[in-house]
């Protein structure tokens, strides 16, 4: 654990740093931190917090910069970030009550990116609302032999096609009564909750009734996976004028390549999703954007009290920790908003 005199200067060394982008010294340390301390002293605790990998000292310059870890820990114990009032946002945060609007949730995503790019002059990245995994209403319809078109309608109204290829031929009112079934002992429920109860009950039911079920749970499973979160990026660019980022471009490019692929952008969001409020990843310890230069803060957003979606800023580890927060917090529940106003 550090003393309160370690904390102070620690605080202040990254404070610095963040504002500044240029390696922090004993006597800068020594004015800005308000301790009556000699540098002699000041040197002995920076080399201390060295020892600990809290910072670290460039080869071209006597003064100290943060390491992740040193950002990791100002972050959870000595950052506060006061909570965004939605009514009487900050003036510099107003004027993104006005930038999306709920015609359609694509184009709040692609808006709200926007939005987190510009306010932040990083990168925002924005997943598209998660569709439930429920249907309302399920229709088989014969096309010929051997081929049925099922009809999959969710309750938001959003409808799924697949033609299947069945092992026999049906009848049109074969289809008609496994349909009938279908919505009327599982509309409803979710694809997993279907697929279960399919599991105890295949036996009581006719063979041909069983087969079409098993298909068009199978119908539902693949729709949604294909429906799973689109990811939506905004400001790539504004990465390649970060003075810590610019000179590696090999780093740069594999970057990119995460925000092409975006398969690995998903499984970060994902596991934001599950968490409460805002979270920060700092040097590499998402593991999806491995640079110990860069962090990513993150929140979801929630519709009808329900978690459906991930926003979140991609930056340096030399960010402003504390309006990065405001303005993942803030954005995240104007999109929620709007997505609840359609």
């Amino acid at each position: 654990m550090l003393d309160q005199r370690a904390r102070t200067l620690l605080k202040t060394l990254v404070e610095r740093y963040i504002a500044e982008g240029q390696p922090v010294g004993s006597r800068t340390l020594s004015r800005a931190s308000g301790l009556d301390l000699s540098p002699a002293t000041i040197r002995n605790v920076m080399s201390d917090l060295e020892e600990l990998g809290l910072i670290a000292s460039p080869h071209t310059s006597a003064g100290r910069i943060p390491t992740a870890r040193g950002y990791r820990l100002f972050v959870d114990t000595m950052l506060t970030a006061r909570p965004v009032d939605l009514d009487q946002p900050p003036p510099d945060l107003a004027a993104a009550r006005g930038q999306l609007h709920p015609d359609q949730p694509q184009r709040v995503i692609a808006q709200a990116a926007h939005l987190l790019s510009s306010l932040s002059s990083f990168v925002g990245v924005v997943t598209a609302p998660r569709k439930a995994s429920v249907f309302h209403h399920i229709e088989f319809l014969r096309l010929g032999e051997r081929r049925v078109l099922v009809i999959m309608v969710a309750p938001d109204g959003d409808v799924q096609n697949r033609v299947i290829f069945t092992a026999r031929d049906h009848t049109q009112a074969e289809l008609v009564e496994a349909a009938n079934h279908l919505n009327a002992h599982y509309a409803g429920l979710s694809i997993e909750a279907v697929r279960e109860r399919l599991k105890t009950e295949i036996e009581a039911l006719r063979s041909e009734i069983a087969v079409l079920m098993q298909a068009a749970v199978q119908v539902g499973a693949e729709a949604m996976e294909e429906s799973v979160d689109q990811v939506v990026v905004s400001g790539e660019r504004n990465l390649l004028g970060v003075q810590d980022l610019g000179h590696d471009m090999n780093s740069l490019r594999k970057l990119f390549e995460v925000f092409e692929q975006k398969t690995e952008l998903m499984r970060l969001l994902d596991v934001s999703s599950r968490a409460e409020g805002v979270r920060i990843y700092i040097g590499g310890e998402s593991r999806v954007v491995p640079f110990e230069e860069l962090s990513v803060v993150t929140a979801p957003y929630v519709i009808d009290g329900q978690v459906v979606g991930t926003l979140g800023v991609i930056g340096p580890t030399r960010m402003a920790y504390d309006r990065m927060i405001q303005i993942v917090d803030i954005t995240s529940r104007l999109v929620g908003h709007a997505l609840s106003a359609r």
